[in-house]
């Protein structure tokens, strides 16, 4: 297989974007994926990143209350797809999945990718995808853990953790439509704090791999982020055009 050259043989490759959240702590009153970026929404340029991939459709979960959504320049608008998203990121990933199991296969491979995440790499993204199909498990972006990790109880340093062997979680994380389903409902049933997709397949017994990223696939979290996201995505375009 050539690098970055992506072969799904008869399974077919999914994106879910949840996209129902308040995002309070950007804004009390605006939605950080909805912030424009050289002329597009953070959401417009999150899916301008994931349609370089082969991808069969995308499901964005978007609250009820969402006007924008389906009125934006989607690259590939024919394979947009939308469903209600729900009260937590992880309830609008399962509604989605739910939705997906209606026109996808359960061995259908799907990525779930924070809508304000709009400077993931395409080389990044064709990494994880042909590491998925190569190795025929689950995985996630992340990047290992750089700086010193400090534990502490009302602001007083108990002790310093090794930061061997740890990871900071990024998105898109990749598994199959029907193990990632079945995780989640796992999950929710037994009450577990699910604050990403691995969180889910690790409690069900999945293994999750992890493929390095890189630290410019920011998450646009607080107000500031959005000016970070708008040089790394200037840089990121200086670099292929040079």
């Amino acid at each position: 297989m050539k690098p970055h050259q992506i072969q799904m043989s008869q399974t077919k490759l999914w994106a879910v974007i949840p996209a129902a959240g308040s995002g309070s702590r950007f804004s009390k009153t605006e939605l950080k994926q909805y912030q424009t970026i050289q002329h597009k929404t953070v959401l417009e340029h999150t899916l301008d990143r994931l349609n370089t991939l082969p991808l069969a459709g995308y499901v964005l979960a978007i609250s009820q209350q969402d006007t924008v959504a389906k009125t934006l320049d989607f690259t590939v608008p024919e394979k947009a797809h939308f469903c209600l998203g729900g009260a937590e990121r992880v309830h609008s990933v399962l509604n989605a999945l739910y939705y997906l199991t209606g026109i996808a296969s359960d061995d259908d491979y799907v990525l779930v990718h924070d809508a304000a995440r709009p400077c993931v790499s395409a080389e990044n993204l064709n990494t994880l995808v042909n590491y998925c199909v190569e190795h025929d498990t689950s995985a996630i972006l992340a990047i290992p853990v750089r700086d010193t990790l400090k534990f502490a109880t009302h602001q007083r340093i108990q002790n310093t953790v090794s930061r061997e062997q740890l990871w900071q979680a990024q998105t898109p994380q990749m598994a199959k439509l029907g193990v990632l389903r079945e995780a989640i409902e796992q999950a929710l049933v037994a009450q577990v704090n699910i604050t990403d997709e691995a969180s889910a397949l690790e409690h069900a017994g999945v293994p999750v791999d992890v493929v390095q990223g890189r630290s410019d696939n920011i998450k646009i979290t607080y107000t500031d982020d959005l000016e970070l996201a708008r040089l790394i995505l200037a840089s990121q375009q200086a670099s292929s055009i040079g």
